[in-house]
């Protein structure tokens, strides 16, 4: 292992809940880092993060600060890729970027290791995580996908509050404990939009993820829909999302109805999702054992239960999907992405 190809890594957004992920699974994985670059905004510039038994001090992320980077993981917000992703490429880095800035690009690979791994040698110096939501429901699907062929998805989405960032953690944390006390939630964080309303989350569940768009759907509705066609390479699935925030820290959920253009066996369907890569079957209703949100906090894998044939419609499954949505959602898919340029450039 010694001889082994080694990587300048940089970290953008290093500071926020993504991107301490990413530092702890780099050094979790053992992955080939020669040097580490952690960066962040001014604001956050000059805090020290560890890794790997060695204190790091967090500069504020400039074009320049991409000399010599080989890989560098974006999770800062799409301005930030917007403007820097390029400046890294420029330089010579592989970016892998985490926000929704370049996922519909059609010259960016949105990809999920899982299901189309090799969409990586397309890249043109950038690389697009999927939306969190977006890619545990596709981890799933895909493989039931290229067995049946799917025509039309229904999700309904229940996202954990960590998914809108450290704020809304504390300020759902923070609600809490007042409503408990009998005091008044004061929102000023969630829902994330255009406008300065603002709703409780703790004991409630809001029907909004991110701005609402002209069609009446949420920018988070419509990244699931057209994310989804664009990874299973297939525009003619029909897909319509509904996406509510509810009170979780860690772990989104899913209820999910997957029409599919051919007949089905339920236990062939099972046993498809129990081997698919990532992949994790819960699914015994007879001793209530199923997804839980609180089960999947921490764990790398897409876990899915209540699989049952649809009694509405011959062709259609009903699943319920839960993943942690800062692990596979977001830093985990990252990192297993920069894995195989790791071992793709190794193997060269």
């Amino acid at each position: 292992m010694s001889n082994q190809k080694q990587f300048q890594v940089a970290i953008v957004g290093a500071t926020g809940a993504v991107g301490e992920q990413i530092l702890k699974l780099l050094e979790e994985r053992n992955f080939p880092v020669k040097s580490l670059k952690l960066l962040s905004s001014a604001r956050s510039a000059g805090k020290k993060l560890t890794f790997k038994g060695q204190e790091l001090t967090v500069e504020e992320a400039k074009p320049e600060s991409f000399e010599g980077v080989e890989i560098a993981l974006f999770s800062a917000g799409g301005d930030v890729s917007r403007e820097l992703a390029p400046a890294a490429v420029e330089r010579g880095a592989i970016c892998i970027d985490n926000t929704n800035a370049f996922r519909m690009d059609p010259d960016t690979p949105l990809v999920v290791p899982e299901v189309n791994i090799d969409k990586i040698n397309e890249h043109k110096g950038i690389i697009a995580n999927p939306n969190c939501s977006t890619i545990q429901m596709v981890a799933a699907l895909k493989p039931l996908h290229d067995r049946y062929g799917i025509a039309r998805i229904i999700v309904s989405t229940y996202q954990a509050v960590s998914g809108a960032g450290a704020k809304a953690i504390e300020e759902t944390l923070r609600q809490s404990r007042e409503v408990l006390a009998g005091n008044e939630a004061n929102p000023d964080v969630l829902p994330v939009g255009s406008l300065p309303v603002k709703h409780q989350i703790a004991f409630n569940a809001i029907p909004q993820i991110d701005k609402f768009q002209d069609n009446g759907y949420t920018l988070e509705e419509m990244k699931m829909i057209r994310e989804t066609k664009k990874i299973m390479d297939d525009e003619s699935i029909e897909v319509t999302a509904t996406c509510v925030r509810i009170p979780v820290v860690y772990g989104h959920s899913e209820s999910v109805y997957v029409e599919f253009k051919k007949d089905f066996d339920l236990e062939e369907a099972k046993q498809i999702l129990s081997d698919a890569p990532g992949v994790v079957l819960q699914d015994d209703p007879a001793n209530q054992v199923y997804p839980l949100a609180t089960d999947a906090a921490g764990k790398l894998d897409v876990f899915v239960g209540r699989v049952r044939k649809d009694i509405s419609h011959p062709r259609a499954l009903n699943l319920w999907i839960v993943s942690d949505n800062l692990l596979k959602g977001a830093a985990w898919n990252a990192v297993q992405i920069a894995e195989y340029i790791a071992i793709k450039q190794e193997k060269a």
